[in-house]
């Protein structure tokens, strides 16, 4: 895999973000295979296709990419809020390719499969004045920093390729986690993000129930949140992310990718 972006001659896009996007994209069609599947068929979609970027020509997965300059951060520019929010509740928005360079080099490339998306990864943004161009368009913010660390598989790390065997395994080992319904998706990534923030590997039920009067805000249908605390811990234990160690006891068995991800629980 080369990790330089490939020098296209002829570009006469006149915005820097625009010429960022063909090439980024080229780079994507030229070097990179599917996670899904290991296929290195990984097509482009026709220009402005609103779906996606890519798809794999094997398995059928699709693909975005968005590129950013310098750190990750926070947040990541989205296209339309409510197109986008129709996407992930319909199931059917594509895995997300988020990738960081800094002048002509890939530094990072991180793939985000599709269910690790809910609606509280997206955040609104306000509607354009009547002044600009495109007048009341509602765009949206992608919340990286809302994504749990199991949803953030390195491809490309510190401009270093990975093994593609680690690659292809990570993606599907966290394809267990693929859960169809909304509602039971986004307990599921709440509890894998309250356990993210806990810095120990090793952490206690009292550490999760810290914070249940949190969810119970956000789930105000819920009249007992500690036993779906419990009933989501259960489900990460049968499903290899979490072992039980016996007296309210338990021990984080994947990866932390990035320390500095880690937040408040927002």
């Amino acid at each position: 895999m080369k990790l330089v972006f490939p020098e296209l001659i002829g570009l006469t896009y006149s915005k820097l973000s625009q010429r960022i996007r063909v090439i980024s994209e080229q780079w994507v069609n030229n070097e990179m295979y599917c996670p899904a599947c290991g296929s290195v068929d990984l097509s482009k979609f026709p220009n402005n296709t609103k779906l996606a970027d890519f798809f794999c020509e094997h398995c059928g997965e699709i693909y975005e990419l968005k590129s950013k300059h310098g750190s990750i951060g926070k947040t990541i520019l989205d296209g339309a809020y409510y197109t986008a929010l129709e996407r992930i509740m319909s199931n059917k928005n594509p895995n997300l390719f988020v990738l960081r360079y800094s002048k002509n080099i890939v530094m990072d490339l991180i793939i985000i499969p599709k269910h690790f998306f809910t609606p509280d990864v997206l955040q609104i943004r306000n509607a354009l004045l009547s002044t600009a161009r495109r007048a009341g368009y509602v765009g949206s913010l992608i919340r990286y920093d809302k994504i749990p660390e199991q949803g953030k598989i390195p491809v490309v790390q510190d401009n270093t390729e990975r093994d593609k065997s680690i690659v292809l395994e990570e993606f599907r080992r966290v394809n267990s986690l693929n859960v169809n319904d909304m509602g039971m998706r986004g307990w599921l990534m709440e509890i894998l993000r309250c356990a993210d923030i806990i810095s120990s590997d090793v952490f206690s039920l009292r550490d999760i129930y810290a914070f249940s009067e949190k969810l119970a805000e956000r789930h105000p249908e819920n009249l007992n949140v500690q036993a779906k605390i419990r009933q989501q811990l259960q489900l990460l234990r049968d499903r290899g992310f979490i072992e039980f160690l016996g007296r309210g006891k338990y021990r984080k068995l994947w990866r932390a990718i990035y320390n500095d991800t880690r937040n408040d629980f927002c």
